[in-house]
């Protein structure tokens, strides 16, 4: 039997793998890309696809939207920088959308590597649908897997950073199903007097453990 190559995948907490890349805006040291806010990677499997391109058209759409929550965009695919500009062409030029935003050309698969975004089990040589949550860090605060046949949704991913970035302010955990407006979970009592000091308070509480608070 032919051995697979395993490929290491990062994790929850770590820290973002840097690289250097050309994309279609340009050649990207993603270290100094990424520096002074948030970043969200995400690779799909083939340009010229009919998912991939509902998909980046509706990051390219909401691409304002993660601005104003300080957030930067930044696509992938195992495609060469060529096919990926006549792509934005195509697509601009038949939906009126630009995808303004830069898309790594990985030829060589090193970055799809070097994010676990090949799953053999999956496929050989295309990306899944993986979408990484970075942080003004550069850590790795959140992932995304999707298989080939199956297009993501936007409203979780937006749902799922206004989630982080509304934890990371507050020090807060947010329940099932947290839209922002909605209460958020106090963490629970660690000693006796904080227990206590619980007990006194105005939180909303199923029991001194699960306690909510408006933001």
């Amino acid at each position: 039997m032919e051995e697979q190559e395993v490929f290491q995948m990062p994790r929850i907490g770590d820290p973002a793998p840097d690289f250097k890349a050309m994309t279609t805006t340009g050649m990207m040291q993603f270290s100094e890309y990424i520096k002074g806010g948030w970043t969200i990677l995400f690779s799909h499997p083939a340009d010229f696809t009919p998912v991939c391109t509902t998909e980046m058209t509706g990051f390219a759409v909401l691409e304002d939207e993660f601005r104003k929550m300080n957030t930067k965009l930044v696509g992938l695919s195992i495609d060469s920088i060529h096919s990926h500009v006549a792509w934005v062409n195509n697509v601009k030029e038949k939906t009126g959308i630009f995808m303004k935003f830069p898309i790594i050309a990985d030829i060589d698969m090193k970055v799809a590597k070097l994010y676990g975004m090949l799953q053999p089990g999956e496929h050989e040589t295309a990306a899944v649908r993986a979408v990484f949550f970075i942080d003004p860090n550069a850590k790795i605060r959140l992932i995304m897997y999707y298989p080939l046949n199956v297009g993501r949704n936007m409203d979780e991913i937006i749902r799922a950073l206004q989630a982080l970035q509304t934890a990371d302010e507050h020090k807060v955990a947010l329940p099932l199903n947290w839209k922002p407006g909605e209460k958020a979970i106090v963490p629970p009592p660690k000693t006796i007097a904080e227990l206590e000091e619980r007990l006194k308070s105005n939180y909303e509480m199923v029991d001194f453990y699960l306690a909510k608070r408006d933001l």
